[in-house]
């Protein structure tokens, strides 16, 4: 399998300096804090249990696990003072499309828990030009409307991003560009996997298990449709 993704624990990116904003970025995001999919070249006797979703970046970096059909990134927007940073464009970037990897896909299946108030976008990597759509979410059982950019952040007003990127066919890397304006200065802060792009492969045709128990004993199973 080609090199993994290093975990991504939501430490800060520090944009360049002079630049108005602060991100934090973590794309070891699961779907509702319970669902993903990993795809890792071993058997499942050679994999250990799923983890909790805060310590998945640890043991998907220690597995040599691929996001499998979709990568959620959180990005924390933040502005450096109590004035006013506007965020203009969100854009995504890919810089590679192979075969889909190889392996098996383990399905991170928990309890699911409540989400965060986010910035909903969604990118279908399998386009020529992909681009980061604004969708509508959800908190908890509250629904969030889709809303597009400008966004606007400051020391006192951060705003949280969600971007999640699927693919159906490849084996895909990509980066994201965030566009900022604030008080007659503009720039443009890229969001990668701390300095290599995000990666993201398809599942298509692979075997998928999840943890369970069907004797008493808790193992990897194959999932049956």
């Amino acid at each position: 399998m080609a090199e993994a993704a290093p975990a991504a624990g939501g430490a800060p990116t520090a944009p360049a300096s002079g630049e108005p904003l602060t991100l934090t970025v973590d794309s070891q995001i699961w779907a509702q804090g319970c669902g993903h999919d990993y795809v890792i070249d071993k058997a499942p006797a050679q994999v250990p249990p799923p983890p909790v979703a805060q310590d998945a970046g640890p043991w998907a970096s220690a597995q040599g696990a691929v996001h499998g059909r979709e990568t959620n990134v959180e990005i924390t927007v933040q502005g450096r003072r109590t004035s006013a940073v506007t965020l203009t464009a969100l854009r995504v970037q890919v810089v590679g499309r192979a075969t889909p990897a190889p392996g098996t896909v383990y399905a991170m299946e928990l309890g699911c828990g409540g989400s965060l108030s986010k910035r909903y976008f969604a990118v279908d990597l399998d386009q020529d030009r992909p681009r980061a759509r604004s969708v509508a979410g959800a908190d908890v059982d509250t629904p969030i409307p889709a809303v597009r950019l400008p966004y606007r952040v400051s020391s006192k007003h951060p705003e949280v991003l969600l971007v999640t990127a699927r693919t159906e066919g490849c084996d895909c890397s990509w980066y994201l560009e965030l566009d900022w304006s604030s008080e007659g200065r503009s720039g443009t802060v890229r969001i990668d996997d701390h300095g290599r792009p995000f990666r993201t492969t398809s599942i298509k045709g692979l075997p998928r298990y999840w943890y369970g128990s069907d004797d008493g004993d808790r193992h990897w199973l194959p999932v049956t449709d």
